[in-house]
């Protein structure tokens, strides 16, 4: 019997992919209203229910029920059809279009025979300024920073009135004003009557915006609770099925001579950079920090060729490798992106070759041909270390959670070596336990003498796993401080100082 209760329930679904049973007899439901915050680690089976739920997936069974009523949904479609939308984690957006063309495609307004684009224009601004956005309507997405583009999607998730929308990862690009805009927004809906799965891994912000909150562990569901009933510990607990201690590992305490040394670095394209210089030491770990736009990124990519320097060097031991990525490879950096699947991964492509395409000549035999047994060797090193959780080697990448394809990313860097790992939101989209596992990572290449540069947007990490912390604003250095003696507020002043 189907309680009338629920605006949406899910009942006893099960999906199996190749050597993998990634959901076993989930149950979901959501009231009219409420936000659900869905959880778990990586590879739990949140995305793969969810992407069930709105036709990706073909369950293997289960029933989907909304407002009590039996549902068939066998496509994108059909979901939205009945009042489901969703925000995957993985953007899917048409990169030379504008905003407008993105959220209406497929759904164009028209005025007879013809597109109607002075109300596709208005409509676009009255939902973007819902959210107190600084974006043009015609602006072009890939002109747009990552935070910009996740927050579009999700107004475009919002323009459907859909009832259920699904939320995945929504805020791990966003600023702290623009998640504040964001829970507005899903404040908002819930006046309306509408429900939303929130999946995320802040557990801060699932313990502020939820209701109730589901756990998924190895593709079972564990249990759900009211969150005013239970505290940040339990739910890690629930999560991964143990205590986790102290959220941070120990830092390293011994540094050494410099390796890591950018001397009055400048660029001229947008965000410009201004006259940046410092220094990192063996074993030492840098955090970069600041606000969405101040440089952070910008400043990795020169560093390791992707960007044109108009000024400055960068020195590793002493000697200036600033001509190309390809120079700053073999110099010894590696760099691993923000953007897991625009500039990450090969999607098409299984474990093994997402993980040795950047040290191809280490997987070649005497005669110059390529060996798959060195392939599968270096893949399983990879996997052991990075704990990767995949069925086969040859599994695609694009079928692992987003957790386990940043492992592969990390995995590929090692491969090489480097003595300077350039890490740009090394823990984004990844769950508690995974994010530990990469922060003993980082703190064990330290000890091994070398050299972290890592950018986060969340303070605490940069003060939990850096030695020392960089602050951009605005494309300036506007200092460096010991983590030891500094503070959210510190870094928070220093990232306004040249705004």
């Amino acid at each position: 019997m189907v309680s009338g209760e629920y605006l949406l329930e899910m009942k006893n679904v099960s999906k199996r992919f190749p050597g993998v049973q990634a959901l076993k007899d989930v149950q979901v439901n959501v009231k009219p209203g409420e936000v659900l915050a869905l959880m778990g680690e990586n590879g739990a089976g949140k995305s793969t229910l969810m992407k069930c739920l709105f036709g990706i997936y073909k369950m293997d069974q289960g029933e989907i029920f909304m407002s009590g009523n039996p549902v068939v949904i066998d496509n994108p479609r059909q979901a939205l059809d009945i009042g489901i939308a969703m925000v995957q984690q993985e953007l899917e957006q048409v990169p030379h279009r504008n905003v407008i063309d993105n959220i209406w495609l497929g759904r164009y307004p028209r005025k007879g025979l013809l597109i109607d684009d002075k109300k596709m224009y208005k409509d676009t601004l009255q939902i973007i300024e819902l959210f107190n956005m600084n974006i043009d309507p015609r602006a072009q997405v890939n002109h747009l920073s990552v935070s910009t583009k996740q927050m579009a999607d999700i107004v475009k998730a919002v323009s459907y009135n859909a009832k259920i929308i699904v939320l995945d990862e929504p805020t791990s690009s966003l600023t702290e004003k623009e998640t504040v805009g964001l829970f507005k927004i899903i404040r908002q809906l819930k006046q309306e009557g509408c429900g939303i799965i929130y999946i995320s891994h802040k557990i801060e912000e699932v313990m502020n915006i939820s209701d109730r909150v589901t756990v998924l562990r190895d593709g079972q569901w564990v249990a759900t609770e009211n969150t005013k009933d239970i505290d940040s510990n339990q739910l890690i607990k629930l999560m991964v099925n143990r205590e986790l201690g102290n959220r941070f590992p120990p830092k390293n305490k011994v540094v050494g001579e410099t390796i890591l040394k950018v001397d009055n670095l400048s660029s001229v394209y947008s965000p410009r950079l201004q006259d940046i210089s410092f220094e990192v030491r063996a074993g030492e770990i840098l955090g970069i920090g600041g606000l969405v736009g101040a440089g952070r990124t910008e400043l990795l990519e020169c560093i390791f060729g992707l960007r044109t320097v108009s000024e400055g060097a960068v020195f590793v031991h002493g000697k200036d490798v600033l001509k190309s990525n390809r120079n700053a490879k073999y110099s010894g950096i590696a760099m691993v992106t923000e953007e897991r699947r625009e500039t990450g991964i090969f999607p098409m492509m299984d474990i093994r070759w997402n993980t040795v395409s950047s040290s191809m000549e280490k997987n070649r035999t005497k005669a110059g041909f390529i060996s798959l047994k060195k392939v599968e060797k270096n893949t399983q090193w990879a996997v052991d270390a990075m704990r990767i959780k995949t069925p086969t080697l040859k599994t695609l990448i694009s079928s692992l959670s987003g957790g386990n394809q940043q492992k592969v990313l990390l995995g590929r860097c090692l491969l090489n070596q480097p003595r300077i790992l350039l890490l740009d939101e090394p823990t984004r989209g990844i769950d508690v336990g995974a994010k530990y596992e990469i922060y003993q990572l980082m703190i064990a290449l330290a000890k091994e003498g070398k050299a972290v540069v890592f950018v986060s947007s969340e303070m605490p990490e940069l003060l939990g796993v850096a030695d020392r912390i960089l602050v951009m604003s605005n494309g300036r250095n506007a200092g460096i401080m010991d983590a030891l003696d500094c503070s959210q507020e510190k870094i928070m002043t220093l990232a306004a100082k040249y705004l």
